[in-house]
């Protein structure tokens, strides 16, 4: 390791909380600032053709990115042994759920204006908003438990409970792709992203599985003296 890599790690680890930190009120401010400028579209400064498809495009895609790069840090984290990044896994999927809630709530308000036997008709009339809608109510409880207190208060039921997060990426990219229709080209993009996470994490707990059941199988002792074994006579 160089003296500039020593330098870099030993001021990593003394300012790592402050860093950590200041990355995330970085991506906040920006996301902030980007929902901002899409909302400001809506009544005057920006000339958009259609500001509310543009509001509801880019909160609809920046929840699927935020979930995706949620589900990115577990891989990083186990190749690259990049542990800090966990301190980032529920932040970027809590963005995600405000996001998709931001595109979601645009739909019931500016769509049906918050008629609810209009809204229930177009969930199912049109098969990508039934699927979108499925993917929200699944990730609501994510989001809701996603704090440590109720960490703690669900144990392992709270893992079982967070593993829906496959469901929903899944269900994300059909509803995005179901939605474009002819131009598929980032729904694919999305599709693989979703193939290569999945399938890191099962690849993992196969290999896993296996090892487990290797140290549990039981070991056959071979007689390497070359001696025959003398049994006492009974």
């Amino acid at each position: 390791m160089s003296s500039i890599q020593v330098v870099q790690t030993s001021f990593y680890k003394k300012y790592k909380a402050g860093i950590i930190t200041g990355a995330k009120l970085l991506i906040s401010l920006g996301c902030l600032l980007h929902i901002g400028y899409f909302t400001t579209a809506l009544f005057c400064c920006v000339d958009f053709a259609n500001p509310v498809e543009e509001l509801s495009h880019a909160t609809g895609e920046w929840g699927l990115h935020f979930l995706l790069l949620s589900l990115l840090i577990t891989p990083l984290r186990r190749h690259f042994k990049w542990n800090d990044l966990l301190k980032f896994r529920r932040f970027l999927g809590l963005w995600s759920f405000f996001y998709i809630f931001i595109h979601f709530f645009g739909f019931i308000f500016f769509d049906h204006f918050f008629n609810l036997a209009s809204i229930i008709e177009d969930i199912i009339d049109r098969p990508y908003i039934a699927v979108g809608f499925a993917g929200l109510v699944l990730l609501t409880p994510l989001a809701v438990t996603s704090f440590k207190r109720l960490q703690k208060k669900l144990g392992k039921r709270w893992f079982s409970l967070h593993k829906l997060v496959y469901i929903i990426a899944i269900l994300g990219v059909v509803h995005y792709w179901w939605l474009v229709k002819a131009d598929i080209f980032w729904p694919v993009i999305y599709a693989l992203a979703v193939v290569v996470l999945l399938g890191d994490r099962l690849y993992f707990y196969w290999v896993k599985d296996a090892a487990k059941k290797q140290r549990l199988k039981p070991s056959s002792k071979k007689d390497t003296t070359g001696q025959p074994s003398v049994m006492p006579k009974s």
